[in-house]
């Protein structure tokens, strides 16, 4: 019997705020018409999508016919990646440490025969930039990099990534080069936490998604500057600026709008108490679990502020992060792991391994995403119970690793092991 509810992998859902519930239930209940439609029910629907559009413009600072409303993230990125690079062809930046809807459709267009170069990144998860210029080149039509890594945190350095490719536009119009190069970047875990602006984030698209900012599921945007020419992933009644047909979700844009609005507007606020929940809980758990590693940004080293402010991602080593899961979920502590995030393969994280790390590393993570209901106890719950969970994983784990004298796992003990297969797999096809 579980003896409380502790939910913390808000990176993964959020519950729907009862704001924003509220301004659903009128789609879903007497205003049900379809917005194509030119009687009075349609008509209002058309109207209410079309406020929903103009306020997810203003949180962005984007015109309201930029908002492309989708199905989910997941949609908007593969919008994002098929729709620029079917339209105008080249080839394809992107990051070691993207999420699946960005790396699988990358595969996806490799064998469409676009080149795609998968761009390194160092211990904290930021990308290197030096590498990044040298991957565009004339051809590149696409860079994609996500603003805030959905498994470690990590904050991209937008204006760098920006001014690059704005230098590299720049020096094409000047040579008469004709073709177009873009900055996308996935948004979703950045949304709650990050000014999203895309004047001053100098993007030309942008992903969001309402799941992860206390919105309903199944709903989602793609920013597009205007300018940008997408080519649809398929075709039908020519809704959303005949980028993407279908009848639209009236009540999940609604939903979604609202629940920017709010997310956006507490997010100084709510990001200055999830900050020092987060660094409680990093310097707690270092006090009373021998033998663990913080992925993604090192908050002594003054990365703390590039790194979201829900997020803490560690590896306990020695144990295997599933079964850790297990146990978490039987005291009623929910999180997650990057080790099953393919629950087919059990393929261990690939963001930890993109860092650096080994696979013990990566089979050894443990996410947890505080979020809106997350309090101090709850945190204090969780330290409870985490070190006997720890201790009785450690008695029973196969594995054994030695230790550098500072309480963490030696990486000399790892050398002359070769690259793990992930990098095998993502390194860099020069163009």
């Amino acid at each position: 019997m579980k003896a409380r509810y502790i939910f913390l992998d808000h990176a993964a859902t959020t519950p729907i705020d009862e704001r924003v519930l509220s301004a659903m239930m009128p789609y879903l209940t007497e205003s049900f018409g379809n917005p194509s439609a030119i009687y009075s029910s349609g008509r209002v629907a058309k109207s209410a999508l079309a406020d929903a559009r103009a306020k997810v413009a203003e949180v962005l600072g984007a015109k309201a016919d930029e908002i492309v409303f989708t199905g989910s993230g997941t949609e908007a990125n593969a919008l994002a990646l098929f729709g620029v690079l079917r339209k105008h062809g080249g080839a394809l930046v992107t990051a070691t440490t993207e999420h699946h809807a960005i790396l699988s459709n990358a595969r996806q267009l490799e064998k469409e025969g676009v080149y795609v170069t998968y761009v390194g990144v160092d211990i904290n998860g930021f990308v290197h930039i030096d590498e990044l210029k040298t991957a565009i080149t004339p051809e590149t039509t696409l860079v994609s990099i996500m603003y805030a890594n959905n498994e470690i945190g990590t904050i991209a350095p937008m204006e760098d990534i920006a001014r690059i490719v704005k230098t590299e536009r720049e020096r094409r119009k000047t040579a008469g080069e004709t073709r177009p190069i873009y900055f996308h970047t996935d948004a979703c875990q950045a949304a709650g936490y990050l000014s999203l602006n895309v004047r001053e984030l100098g993007v030309d698209l942008m992903t969001m998604n309402g799941s992860k900012i206390y919105g309903p599921k199944g709903i989602g945007a793609l920013y597009v500057r205007k300018g940008v020419l997408l080519t649809p992933l398929w075709h039908g009644g020519g809704q959303e600026n005949r980028l993407r047909s279908g009848t639209e979700n009236v009540a999940g844009a609604v939903g979604f709008a609202e629940a920017l609005r709010i997310a956006q507007s507490m997010r100084e606020e709510e990001g200055k108490r999830l900050t020092e929940l987060r660094d409680y809980f990093i310097e707690q758990l270092f006090k009373i679990i021998p033998k663990i590693v913080l992925n993604g940004p090192d908050l002594s080293s003054g990365h703390g502020t590039r790194r979201i402010p829900n997020n803490v991602n560690i590896s306990i080593l020695d144990i295997e992060g599933e079964a850790y899961l297990l146990y978490l979920d039987h005291k009623g502590i929910e999180a997650s792991t990057g080790s099953a995030c393919d629950s087919v393969t059990l393929d261990p994280s690939h963001v930890i391994l993109a860092l650096g790390r080994p696979y013990e590393y990566a089979h050894a993570s443990l996410r947890f995403t505080l979020g809106r209901h997350t309090t101090k106890e709850d945190i204090n719950y969780a330290l409870s119970v985490m070190p006997g969970i720890t201790e009785t994983l450690r008695k029973i784990s196969p594995i054994s690793l030695p230790t550098d004298g500072t309480g963490l796992a030696s990486r000399a003990a790892f050398a002359g092991q070769g690259m793990p297969h992930w990098e095998q797999k993502t390194k860099s096809k020069k163009h």
